[in-house]
């Protein structure tokens, strides 16, 4: 299979792909070595004017550029819920501290999250993994693939880092 002709099946895969695709399985449906699928997906990044080829947890997928969202939400007539303060808040103790238990992330919050963590559960951002060895046994938790997917990461090191006490935003020292 040539260079062009392995692109183009590529491009058809990730295009009938209902989750992203690791490099390793187009390899194997192509015929061609994960180094040359590699070098394909790379150069299949920018070669769309309203989609996109992303790098994710999972592997790879074709997606539309998000500054078309509100035109293709408008077509479809689906829309992606927004996430609330709430749950925003709730996924970042998690994302930076997991696995971790309820009560864990009330004490950071400082309020109930039963309801918060439910929701995230049912959207597939969050699951159960395990539980803590300790009295009660409780529940822990952590982010899914599905997080990295939803915010369009690679993985959690491409997280913002912190910011510490003392700090601005821009992760500089304040003087107090």
């Amino acid at each position: 299979m040539s260079g062009e002709e392995g692109a183009a099946v590529i491009e058809c895969l990730l295009f009938v792909a209902s989750a992203p695709v690791p490099a390793a399985a187009l390899a194997r449906a192509t015929g061609l070595a994960e180094a040359e699928v590699e070098e394909i997906l790379a150069g299949l990044g920018g070669g769309y004017r309203g989609l996109q080829v992303v790098k994710l947890a999972e592997g790879y997928r074709l997606t539309t550029r998000p500054e078309y969202a509100a035109q293709v939400e408008a077509f479809s007539g689906r829309r992606l819920l927004p996430l609330s303060q709430a749950a925003l808040e709730t996924l970042a103790v998690i994302a930076y501290r997991q696995p971790v238990t309820r009560a864990e992330i009330e004490a950071v919050r400082g309020v109930k999250v039963e309801g918060v963590l439910a929701n995230l559960l049912e959207r597939g951002l969050i699951k159960e993994m395990g539980t803590k060895p300790a009295p009660g046994n409780p529940i822990l938790y952590g982010t899914t693939p599905y997080f990295l997917e939803y915010f369009g990461l690679e993985s959690l090191a491409q997280l913002p880092r912190p910011e510490e006490p003392g700090e601005d935003a821009g992760g500089e020292a304040r003087e107090g």
